[in-house]
């Protein structure tokens, strides 16, 4: 169904147009600015592409172009961002027919993956070399997201009324728009408001610390806007002088749930403790650690059989 050259409109002005419509203001800032970037590369990968010009070989050249600079999960997320745009745009007669039927995900081969947690000798060893002052400092804010594998803008918004110390657990019911202007936003999703169990050190330590502070005032928020990097280039020089692999802040919410599965909690506890939306984030975990396990019990064993023929 193709229409007249002069009256069709670039695909990537119809993606962004899609996004004012049907996205902004119903997601996240932070998945929002997820598709702006998408139409970017578009509008990068594909300047003349015409809406009606969108066939099953034109969207996969677009997939294809992308694919060359990405990895095949980075490149099935483009994918998935741009399907309902195109998918509305076939609702609307101005593609003839699904040109997404049966796309074919390619990318570049995966680069070298950073450990992306501590296992409990190295986070026993972290937490044991915080300095942990009488004022708030960013070890504290360490300290917190360790025991507890909070978000990095959930942490951020804790203020000292969300503590019971008496009955030992945070409320976790808001984040903090560190990457905009500051203040209190909902969390990520309704699972992420919860009710989670604190241990003993955090309930003496925060007791104390927050005995003095403002009750509706987050904790680790000042006068000057907060970048994660702050955090993050804190979190990798304790690593370094520790002699520990390196993660990030987040890391230290993947070292938590680790500990957790590995220890023995169920998945749904997990889940439920962490504040995610669906399984399928922590049993991708839990499978990883099962996968760590046997390697370990396979050269458990093979261990053990030179030593035997050695003895």
């Amino acid at each position: 169904m193709q229409q007249p050259v002069e009256n069709a409109q670039l695909f990537y002005e119809y993606y962004r147009q899609w996004i004012d419509v049907y996205k902004k203001g119903a997601i996240r800032e932070a998945t929002l600015d997820k598709y702006l970037m998408t139409q970017k590369w578009v509008e990068k990968l594909a300047p003349e592409l015409k809406v009606y010009e969108l066939t099953r070989t034109a969207y996969q050249k677009l997939l294809n172009d992308y694919a060359k600079n990405h990895e095949k999960q980075t490149t099935l997320d483009f994918h998935h961002q741009l399907k309902g745009a195109v998918l509305d745009a076939v609702d609307e007669g101005l593609i003839e027919r699904d040109p997404t039927r049966k796309a074919i995900i390619k990318g570049k081969s995966p680069g070298v993956k950073k450990i992306k947690y501590l296992n409990q000798f190295e986070l026993h060893t972290l937490i044991a070399h915080l300095d942990i002052k009488e004022a708030v400092n960013w070890d504290w804010f360490i300290l917190l997201v360790a025991k507890t594998g909070m978000r990095f803008s959930e942490a951020l918004a804790i203020t000292p009324s969300d503590f019971d110390f008496a009955r030992q657990t945070l409320s976790i019911s808001k984040t903090w728009d560190y990457k905009g202007d500051g203040g209190f936003l909902p969390t990520k999703n309704k699972s992420s408001v919860r009710k989670i169990q604190i241990d003993w050190q955090i309930v003496v330590k925060f007791s104390e610390l927050t005995k003095n502070l403002p009750e509706d005032k987050p904790i680790f928020v000042g006068d000057k806007k907060i970048h994660n990097s702050t955090v993050n280039d804190v979190l990798t020089r304790h690593c370094k002088e520790c002699g520990i692999s390196e993660i990030s802040i987040h890391g230290l919410r993947h070292t938590h749930e680790s500990l957790l599965l590995f220890a023995g909690v169920s998945i749904a506890s997990v889940v439920r403790r962490l504040g995610h939306a669906s399984m399928a984030t922590t049993q991708k975990t839990y499978l990883h650690i099962i996968q760590e396990l046997e390697e370990e019990y396979e050269n458990y064993g093979n261990i053990k059989s030179r030593l035997e023929v050695i003895s």
